[in-house]
């Protein structure tokens, strides 16, 4: 499923680790169909879906339209309803409650992909405490997040300082000068 908009087309991330489930792509194509879009989807220079995968999915199948807005991510882009207002309209309250709740519903994060974005240098354990990898991915995250030095490199002597640290692997050295 892809989109052309704009001279970009929009296309869904093929390695989204949402897979998203049965009763939220029920419940956002029904908020979709009783109020309309509320939110933005975040899609990269190529057009590839960063956020809100499932959102475009469901616009398509609805036949909704696509307005890019492109930003170096320096302002916020708020989109504004002006059929809305929260003080007279309970359709603006139920659309709150939708996005909230879809977002709630539709979540259902896919193990072994996110085990393949670790592999790849993705630091999870900013977004999730490590007992919740590891209950996620059914494994012990201080051996899948274990510091790695490059094959290259020499063993590692943990009784000496160490003056830098590779952010990827972990891999601590120091720099040594050699003076004659």
């Amino acid at each position: 499923m892809s989109m052309n908009t704009e001279n970009l087309t929009l296309t869904p991330d093929p390695r989204n680790a949402n897979r998203g489930t049965e009763r939220g792509a029920w419940q956002l194509e029904e908020s979709l169909r009783q109020y309309g879009a509320g939110r933005s989807i975040l899609v990269d220079r190529n057009g590839v879906v960063i956020a809100g995968n499932k959102t475009l999915e469901q616009a398509v199948s609805l036949g909704l339209d696509v307005e890019v807005v492109h930003t170096d991510g320096t302002k916020i882009v708020a989109v504004c309803r002006d059929d809305l207002d929260l003080e007279t309209d309970p359709r603006a309250r139920e659309l709150a409650i939708a996005d909230n709740r879809v977002g709630q519903l539709d979540l259902d994060w896919d193990p072994d992909e996110l085990r393949l974005l670790m592999d790849d240098g993705v630091d999870l354990t900013k977004w999730w405490r490590d007992d919740e990898i590891e209950a996620m991915l059914g494994e012990d995250v201080e051996k899948s997040n274990e510091a790695r030095p490059p094959e290259e490199f020499p063993e590692e002597n943990e009784n000496i300082d160490t003056e830098h640290e590779c952010p990827k692997c972990g891999y601590r050295w120091s720099v040594n000068e050699v003076t004659p």
